[in-house]
């Protein structure tokens, strides 16, 4: 293993430069839409809208989580990256 030369670090550096400045801009349009919106109030009616919406993602994306770790145990990924089916056509 001696004979491997050293990787680059410049695709590295290319990507995280690229993931920092994908970040700042939404972190400065952010700041921006929140400072806009001044002393504007939301209901109670907002908040329990904002609640559900926040659990039904989360209740998604856990569920979606849950169904690919399933998959991938239970040998299903695998079966399906085989070419081992009869292709018909």
């Amino acid at each position: 293993m001696a004979d491997e030369k050293p990787k680059s670090l410049r695709p590295l550096l290319l990507l995280v430069a690229a993931l920092g400045t994908i970040l700042v801009t939404a972190v400065v349009m952010a700041v921006d839409v929140w400072s806009g919106a001044g002393d504007a109030g939301m209901s109670v009616h907002g908040y329990v809208a904002m609640a559900l919406g926040i659990a039904a993602t989360l209740a998604l994306g856990g569920g979606l989580m849950a169904l690919v770790f399933f998959s991938s145990r239970r040998g299903y990924d695998e079966a399906a990256a085989s070419g081992d089916e009869d292709e018909r056509g």
